[in-house]
């Protein structure tokens, strides 16, 4: 039942992301009020700017999405390429990649998060990028894991014997078989890349203004809780909805698919 009101979640998240925009004012445009609270004619209230609220939360939920799931096809896409390899290969090529798998889980998230962001530079790409650099490595653990289990299987000698290239195996045999936990990984993950995300605006080293973000509104709405509470609230709730969202569906297909973390 959670999974499934996860997905019910998911689903009104994307079909707001989707005509919200086509619905709402511009969020840019400015009003000659500020903070006002919500009403018939702004149903979220205006921003200490004068932008509507309600716009500017469904373009930002538009955002986030579009942000966990470029990151999440980053960090899959790196993940998925180091975990085959170090696992098909093994041997002195998965002990360097693993130990730099290691290397980079013993950084504190937030200090390697920071460390790339201040390479690429901030705004919505280099959100987006620096989130999937740095979230790849369970996906990797968890993909060498599975190779190491399926090379041993019977119809992967058999495919050997035949002739197939260790490429084509691990493509066409091997990966079907592990991609399980790679797609509960990546559910889960979207609402991991939405909530950096957030941190990274709310901390000011994400998305800038004018561009409409929930971490960024947050930040903003700090100290005026008291006078204008729509500022923290309609945000917040967005990126809570958002997040619990994506973790139930990813729950609940783990659930259903029986997997467990086999990274080793």
């Amino acid at each position: 039942k959670l999974a499934m009101f996860g997905l019910v979640l998911v689903c009104s998240l994307f079909l707001i992301a989707m005509i919200g925009p086509l619905l709402t004012d511009d969020p840019t445009k400015l009003y000659p009020f500020r903070n006002e609270p919500p009403t018939n004619q702004h149903f979220f209230g205006l921003d200490s700017l004068g932008r509507d609220q309600l716009a500017r939360v469904v373009h930002g939920i538009r955002l986030s999405l579009f942000i966990g799931f470029a990151a999440v096809a980053l960090e899959t896409i790196i993940g998925v390429g180091i975990g085959a390899v170090a696992g098909w290969f093994g041997s002195w090529i998965d002990a360097t990649l693993m130990r730099f798998v290691d290397i980079l889980l013993g950084i504190p998230y937030i200090l390697l998060a920071f460390a790339i962001i201040s390479v690429v530079g901030r705004g919505v790409g280099a959100v987006t990028a620096t989130i999937g650099l740095t979230a790849w490595l369970s996906t990797s653990r968890n993909v060498r894991a599975g190779v190491i289990q399926a090379r041993e299987q019977d119809y992967v000698a058999a495919a050997k014997v035949v002739g197939v290239s260790n490429w084509r195996i691990v493509w066409r045999h091997v990966l079907p078989n592990v991609i399980q936990p790679i797609i509960v990984l990546g559910t889960m993950g979207i609402g991991a890349a939405v909530l950096s995300e957030a941190a990274f605006s709310y901390l000011g080293v994400g998305i800038q203004e004018p561009t409409p973000s929930l971490g960024l509104m947050i930040d903003k709405a700090q100290g005026m809780f008291g006078s204008a509470p729509h500022l923290l609230i309609f945000p917040g709730l967005a990126l809570i909805i958002t997040v619990l969202g994506f973790l139930l569906v990813g729950d609940g297909l783990r659930d259903a698919l029986d997997v467990k973390d086999t990274g080793v």
